[in-house]
């Protein structure tokens, strides 16, 4: 019997049909106005008084193609004015398309990314297919000349190396706490990435935090221990996978500072990207092999009685939407500051949240909301009260 896709459903349907086994579900946004006096004009401009019958005057010079001349302007003026107008709705509207797909992607790829982890319990071999779908991507966007190749130095890919290795230990992390606590509660301890961000920044960048920064973290840390307590789902592998997630992804933006200082050498945010896409591919295979062996084939799929055609379609989702939702992100980042960008970061967190409480039906006690809501509180403030740049995950 031959499984076919879609809707989403909670209900996964990515086990044989029962004909061979039975089936299993997851819950889971200055007119020229000129002003005209006698005193305005230089001294040279202005005429003596002449008489006439009855009364004296002061003639000015006044050019005779004066008013023509400005009529000309006003209309200039205001046709660039519309036409700046237009620009600017047509950026905001241009901003506002990205963050819709910004926050799409991610909800999707989270869906799909637990479906696939709920049954196919191997996060390592499931983070080098993400990587690689992504590298054919690249790849596919080089060799059609659709954005640029880059040409590198020794030394820049000797720079990008440590970033491409904590990105990669981050994105594995996530998979790892995904495929064994709820979605929601991942999301929750991943707020606790300003934590680390700070930590970092001040042991390796010698980035003091101001008392409000420090303030902003009560909030969060105490609202994830909150959370942690209260949770349905809680183990200490999913809870510690998100926390070195947060640390591995924290450590990134540390080292972007730290080591691209070259101004002369360093390139723009979606080649960089692009870029660490490929060396995590390359550093996640191996690893795969080694921890995990090689079992995303087909023989391996069928034998552990998953329904192969609905694994390789959830699992190709998954890293399409995961490599899209990261290079919006990027795309996004240069058009908006990072105070900008990490609240919207925020808000993302929120949604993803929120759609996966609902889409997998996740039990959640009000204790637990309360928790939730008080850690994204905390995340608010902080990217209101600082300025460190935020990670685009």
């Amino acid at each position: 019997m031959q499984a076919t896709l879609l809707p989403l459903t909670p209900s996964l349907s990515l086990y044989k049909s029962q004909s061979s086994l039975s089936s299993s579900s997851s819950s889971s946004s200055s007119i020229f106005n000129p002003s005209f006096s006698s005193s305005s004009f230089p001294s040279s401009w202005k005429l003596p008084l002449v008489s006439s019958s009855s009364s004296s005057k002061l003639i000015s010079l006044t050019p005779l193609h004066s008013s023509n001349h400005l009529q000309t302007k006003a209309t200039t003026t205001a046709a660039a004015d519309s036409s700046s107008e237009s620009s600017s709705l047509f950026k905001a509207l241009e901003l506002g398309i990205l963050f819709c797909l910004w926050f799409s992607f991610n909800i999707y790829f989270n869906i799909y990314n637990k479906q696939v982890l709920k049954v196919y319990h191997l996060p390592v071999t499931l983070t080098a297919v993400q990587f690689a779908i992504g590298t054919l991507l690249v790849g596919f966007m080089w060799g059609l000349n659709l954005y640029k190749r880059p040409k590198l130095t020794s030394s820049q890919l000797l720079a990008i190396f440590p970033l491409a290795l904590v990105h990669t230990l981050g994105n594995l992390f996530t998979n790892m706490s995904l495929g064994k606590v709820a979605v929601s509660f991942t999301h929750t301890v991943k707020s606790m990435e300003p934590f680390f961000s700070v930590l970092l920044s001040s042991m390796f960048l010698g980035e003091m935090p101001t008392a409000w920064v420090v303030f902003s973290l009560v909030p969060i840390a105490g609202g994830v221990a909150l959370a942690s307590a209260t949770e349905a789902s809680f183990n200490w592998v999913g809870f510690l996978s998100a926390m070195a997630s947060n640390l591995t992804n924290q450590s990134r933006n540390v080292l972007s500072k730290k080591l691209m200082v070259n101004k002369e050498e360093s390139v723009d945010n979606i080649t960089l990207f692009s870029i660490i896409t490929v060396m995590s591919f390359f550093l996640s295979l191996p690893l795969a092999i080694f921890m995990e062996g090689v079992k995303f084939t087909p023989t391996y799929i069928q034998s552990a009685g998953l329904d192969v055609q609905q694994v390789y379609i959830r699992s190709l989702l998954a890293a399409l939407c995961f490599h899209a939702y990261q290079q919006v992100a990027y795309m996004i980042l240069e058009r908006v500051s990072p105070v900008t960008h990490s609240v919207a970061n925020c808000l993302k967190r929120v949604i993803v949240i929120v759609s996966s409480v609902i889409f997998f039906q996740t039990p959640v006690s009000p204790i637990n909301a309360l928790g939730t809501g008080i850690a994204l509180s905390g995340v608010f403030l902080y990217s209101r009260v600082t300025r460190i740049k935020p990670k685009t995950d």
